[in-house]
């Protein structure tokens, strides 16, 4: 088939490679625009564009994808399918007539839980055993669209978001070929989701990482889990300072005052939750590196009752 690939985020690089592999005709690519990185702000492209440029494969960068010059360079490619993955941009009605037999899109969560920008992480966060990539049908209501299959694998005990992101972006093409089959043999079926189950996750932001010592230990744990490496969690000490956390963290039976350090033991902190508790290891001051636990502890000790708060309190 004649397909055209919309996407822009790193999970998105296994896919499109798959379809460079595969005997579809890729004819181009549309991505978001080179973007400033870093703190010298030098342009960079996203990576898929340099795959694609190697490849042979146009690419398109519009700022909206809507604009009459993007709906004429698609009406130019001519697809049969777009395959759309981490985009970033709401698709007009105008683009998703275009393709002659489906626009699909690859979406990191098992539809419908989970619409949104943060699906990965709102999955750990929220204590779901289970995963996987949902192709759909791409309508204007996000993630809306009618399912054509969904590939389903395990939450791993302790996985952290940048580890999931890393293996869903493994299976996509797994289940974006399955639905490429189904929709050249005229087979693909439309599955209504069950609204009844629709859930939504917006984009994270630096202050969701913010750490909630009234929530359970388990809570703060899967939170931890779920937001490393983006955005991060944090809280800070009655001494002064704010501490990023990042996982492995363990949770303990034992309770107490919750954000009291309850122990230091073996290079690791103890602190409450509003059941049961945290053992911490990793640790980041504000301006500093990443430290283990016991490292931190040889240059700023602390000591059993020191208290943690929300940022916003202090």
């Amino acid at each position: 088939m004649r397909l055209v690939f919309l996407g822009t985020g790193d999970i998105a690089l296994p896919s499109f490679q798959a379809l460079l592999d595969s005997e579809h005709e890729l004819v181009g690519l549309i991505s978001q625009p080179d973007k400033p990185v870093g703190r010298k702000q030098v342009l960079t492209p996203p990576k898929i564009k340099t795959l694609a440029q190697k490849a042979g494969v146009e690419v398109w960068q519009p700022e909206r994808v809507g604009s009459a010059e993007t709906l004429e360079c698609l009406a130019r490619w001519n697809a049969e399918v777009i395959v759309v993955m981490a985009y970033g941009q709401i698709l007009p009605q105008a683009l998703l007539d275009l393709p002659s037999l489906a626009c699909i899109n690859l979406h990191a969560s098992l539809l419908p839980k989970y619409r949104g920008a943060a699906c990965i992480q709102a999955a750990i966060k929220e204590g779901e055993t289970h995963t996987g990539i949902t192709v759909i049908h791409v309508v204007k209501k996000l993630d809306a669209g009618e399912i054509i299959c969904a590939h389903e694998i395990e939450i791993l005990p302790g996985e952290t978001g940048g580890a999931l992101h890393d293996r869903l972006a493994e299976l996509a093409p797994l289940a974006m070929n399955d639905a490429l089959e189904m929709l050249e043999a005229g087979t693909a079926p439309r599955v209504s989701q069950d609204l009844e189950q629709v859930t939504y996750i917006g984009k994270l932001l630096r202050k969701d990482g913010e750490l909630d010592f009234s929530q359970s230990a388990s809570a703060l744990a899967r939170q931890v889990c779920a937001y490393d490496p983006w955005p991060g969690t944090y809280a800070v000490l009655n001494s002064g300072g704010r501490l990023k956390i990042f996982p492995p963290v363990e949770v303990d039976e034992r309770g107490g005052t919750q954000g009291q350090i309850l122990a230091i033991e073996e290079g690791r902190i103890l602190v409450a939750g509003g059941e049961g508790s945290l053992w911490i290891e990793g640790l980041q001051p504000e301006g500093s590196r990443r430290l283990l636990a016991r490292d931190y502890l040889n240059g700023a000790p602390l000591a059993v009752g020191e208290q943690w708060f929300l940022a916003r309190n202090t």
